[in-house]
């Protein structure tokens, strides 16, 4: 494994940034737009990362697995450098989200922990 992330869902991505951006000095460096709003964006400071996702991006992006379950959940994302060899040993578990790859060019997949926590295992094949 690479590197780890929460992804923190929130109701509107637009109320935390007054938090996370002018009170703990994270910088903005990835925004996905969700129709008019904010849906995900990526924050940054001194090696540390947080992911915000909207619930509205959730359900949308995640059906039914979004779909107001994860509310309150934490959502980790894990950079892993093999995709393959990691989901072979997931064979028994809940995988909520089958393996695709973003527009953003990883190769995810999601399984649901068994106190309902989500994790995404992501391969991004450009990174070494």
């Amino acid at each position: 494994m690479k590197s780890i992330t929460t992804v923190l869902p929130v109701p509107s991505i637009e109320t935390e940034l007054g938090l996370w951006r002018d009170r703990l000095g994270f910088d903005v460096t990835t925004v996905v737009n969700h129709g008019d709003t904010l849906g995900f964006v990526i924050l940054q400071r001194a090696g540390v990362e947080v992911m915000l996702q909207s619930h509205a991006s959730l359900d949308d992006d995640l059906g039914e697995v979004g779909g107001g379950a994860l509310r309150g959940m934490a959502i980790l994302f894990i950079k892993v450098n093999d995709l393959d060899r990691t989901a072979s040993r997931l064979t028994d578990a809940d995988i909520v989200m089958a393996e695709r790859t973003t527009f953003y060019g990883s190769r995810e997949i999601a399984v649901r922990t068994p106190s309902g926590h989500l994790v995404v295992l992501a391969e991004f094949p450009d990174e070494d």
